[in-house]
């Protein structure tokens, strides 16, 4: 009863309709003596994180931290489900690779799936997108095999979200109509507002501001966050940069008072940063260096590399149009070295043209060498060029074969190398860690 009772509140978040959530909750009530505390959790981040998620974060945050001791995949599954929207995927990364490995091994496909789903979440999130790329091709591959749609379908929306970052535009378009072209008969609505997201994220970059709104809004409508819609948690400032940029003031002012005041700064780093950054992003001359400031200041925003450096490029911008131009070279210099690295063209583009009109010109970083390389990558190849077979590489590293195969393939033109054979001389003067 207990495993379609998750499977339940999957199904719910999935749909993001508010009146699906109701039976579930009565039915959990007849659970005598109580709801299981893990179940509790899940059912409290995934149904309206915005609203219901901050009572239940402290225990949240006490059962991660018992994961490495955790030798149950599903409970260890279970728990990177319920931190999806409160952002505490990164601290389930080690135990998620176990659960990997473990699955292999124990031939448990559903295990392996969504442990691939929750991997690449947090893969996008650190900016590790390399690697994103390389484990969504497998866990696609892996979903469509078995018809696992609903997981699939997922991995389109990873792939689409970094598509989106690095503008590849072809991509994503073909990506995310390919997520709407399932979801919408299906009333899977979860994956509709993914697909906005991923479009909306295109377009910024693009400088598509009329188009990011639209997007935008597609989710969660000016002004208020959608009750029951997690993901309008993670487009707040997309929404509010793409009002201002299309002369919405009082909308964009409107919504990034209405994630003030719905306390989502109190769920995680990241949401803190974003909602910070939309108050300075809608706020005049006067109010917004000091949003920047206590956006930047939040504690731990450096674990999402994205996210940050564009508001240290919102905050350039604003810096430069207020004649303030050391400081503007300072914030849109440390977001284009994020960017570059990142292979966030159109996004460095962006901070260029800033950094230019600033009297500063811009170097380009070249993606290639060692430098290029992510850490990984690196541990990769260094294995590669001691011998060690994909297979081996995979067990020592807890991926598969095919993500490590995908790796090199990623990691040969970076080194100017075209086989295994020459990886050695490519990586001799690579220093030890």
């Amino acid at each position: 009863m207990i495993d379609a009772l998750y499977t339940l509140a999957w199904l719910c978040q999935s749909s993001q309709r508010a009146e699906l959530w109701r039976p579930l909750h009565r039915a959990l009530g007849l659970l005598k003596p109580e709801i299981p505390d893990q179940l509790a959790l899940t059912v409290g981040t995934m149904a309206d994180p915005a609203r219901t998620a901050p009572p239940a974060l402290g225990k949240l945050d006490e059962a991660i931290a018992s994961l490495d001791q955790e030798a149950d995949p599903v409970r260890v599954i279970r728990l990177a489900m319920t931190s999806l929207y409160v952002d505490r995927l990164p601290a389930c990364r080690t135990a998620l690779r176990r659960v990997l490995r473990d699955g292999r091994d124990n031939s448990s496909l559903t295990v392996e799936i969504q442990g691939l789903v929750y991997l690449g979440r947090a893969h996008f999130a650190a900016g590790e997108w390399d690697e994103l790329e390389a484990q969504a091709a497998q866990g696609r591959d892996l979903g469509d095999a078995h018809s696992y749609q609903l997981l699939s379908t997922e991995f389109l929306y990873q792939r689409a979200l970094v598509a989106a970052a690095r503008g590849d535009e072809s991509t994503t378009r073909a990506l995310t109509d390919e997520m709407t072209l399932w979801a919408t008969p299906r009333g899977v609505g979860s994956y509709l507002s993914c697909a906005s997201h991923a479009r909306a994220l295109a377009a910024l970059g693009q400088g598509r501001f009329e188009d990011a709104y639209r997007h935008a809004c597609a989710i969660s409508r000016a002004g208020e966050l959608a009750s029951h819609v997690p993901p309008a948690l993670f487009v707040v400032m997309d929404l509010v940069e793409s009002a201002v940029r299309t002369g919405r003031t009082s909308e964009a002012t409107a919504h990034a008072a209405a994630a003030h005041e719905a306390g989502v700064a109190a769920i995680s780093p990241r949401l803190a940063l974003l909602v910070k950054a939309s108050a300075a992003i809608a706020a005049d001359d006067q109010e917004a260096l000091g949003f920047f400031e206590q956006a930047l200041a939040v504690p731990g925003t450096d674990r999402w590399p994205f996210e940050l450096a564009r508001v240290r490029l919102a905050y350039g911008e604003r810096l430069r149009r207020l004649k303030s131009t050391t400081e503007a070279r300072t914030q849109l210099a440390d977001a284009i070295d994020t960017f570059e690295r990142l292979g966030a063209r159109p996004w460095t583009a962006r901070a260029g043209n800033e950094l230019r009109a600033t009297g500063l010109s811009v170097t380009a970083a070249g993606a290639t060498g060692q430098a290029s390389l992510t850490p990984q990558q690196r541990e990769i190849a260094l294995l590669a060029a001691a011998g060690l077979t994909n297979k081996q590489i995979a067990e020592r590293l807890f991926l598969s074969p095919r993500t490590v195969a995908a790796h090199l393939h990623q990691l040969f033109p970076k080194l100017g190398v075209a086989s295994r054979a020459a990886l050695r001389d490519a990586l001799a003067d690579l220093p030890p860690d």
